[in-house]
């Protein structure tokens, strides 16, 4: 079976974090560019998100050059952005990123409501008023990706505002974004993925699959253990390898009707001496698992 299955309703695409490439500073050692486009096609992938400022071309036609020179389209990508404060310059920073995802064919602009503060690790609680600036600029920066022919989705992720279960269901009460439900980053931030779908199968938007190991998880979520370091100490696994049940995710929104994308997309940080291979053969052993899952949706 391909990394891209539409008999089943799936599409398969990747992500550059899964090799390492991170807009965190100090995150790791970086594959170039041409590097992890080329492993991606060669794992049979045939589309990516961006990946973090810089790291692609911000150029529309040199992105679309490089990204068809290894048979990849572009998903969209991610944007952390304080929507809670700064609203003007929140939606100058939607509307560049937008236009730049639609002139290369892009469908989804992915958010999270950044704190402000570098890194992942400090999580600051908002006020009601502030809330409701974040719902509003959420709003409008919907409206900026729609005018551009994009969905805009909210990406609960640890060390943002929109992190633990009862900050997510807060979103959903206060905003009508759908959610880019991130498998590992909910666990992290005490949310059973499943769960969460099975409660608001309405709101699946977009799909960021990750495996995770539960014990490092929970220190995490406790404060016990810096996300940085966890992601060093293996916190992501190959998917099926963790203690996230991959299965019944991909089952339930298939039969819910879900059609957006699955991308593999799951936290590496590559140290000096990290094999510079291993990000590619953790990526095979995700597909591989998820083409056992397909073939028994295609079997069904």
């Amino acid at each position: 079976m391909t990394a891209s299955s539409p008999s089943a309703g799936v599409r398969l695409a990747a992500a550059p974090i899964s090799w390492g490439v991170c807009e965190v500073p100090g995150w790791g050692r970086e594959l170039d560019a041409p590097t992890v486009l080329g492993e991606m096609a060669e794992l049979g992938l045939s589309a990516t998100e961006l990946g973090p400022p810089g790291y692609l071309p911000r150029d529309p036609a040199e992105l679309r050059a490089l990204l068809s020179g290894h048979g990849l389209s572009l998903v969209g990508g991610f944007l952390a952005i304080e929507l809670h404060r700064d609203r003007d310059l929140a939606l100058a920073a939607a509307e560049d990123s937008a236009a730049l995802f639609a002139a290369c064919g892009a469908d989804v602009l992915v958010l999270a409501a950044a704190t402000g503060l570098d890194g992942y690790d400090e999580h600051p609680s908002l006020s009601d008023a502030e809330w409701q600036e974040l719902f509003e600029t959420a709003g409008l920066i919907r409206d900026i990706a729609a005018k551009h022919g994009l969905r805009a989705v909210l990406h609960p992720h640890v060390g943002t505002h929109v992190e633990a279960e009862a900050e997510v269901e807060r979103f959903l009460a206060g905003s009508d974004l759908p959610l880019c439900l991130d498998t590992g980053h909910l666990l992290i931030g005490g949310t059973d993925p499943v769960e969460l779908a099975k409660r608001h199968p309405d709101r699946i938007g977009h799909l960021h699959l990750k495996d995770v190991r539960s014990e490092l998880a929970e220190a995490v979520h406790a404060g016990k253990l810096p996300y940085a370091e966890a992601v060093g100490k293996g916190l992501y696994v190959p998917l099926g390898e963790g203690d996230v049940d991959i299965e019944a995710l991909v089952k339930f929104v298939h039969e819910a009707g879900y059609n957006g994308w699955y991308v593999l997309e799951q936290d590496t940080a590559l140290g000096a001496d990290s094999p510079s291979d291993l990000p590619k053969k953790d990526a095979a052993r995700s597909l591989a698992h998820l083409d056992a899952i397909i073939a028994g949706l295609t079997a069904r």
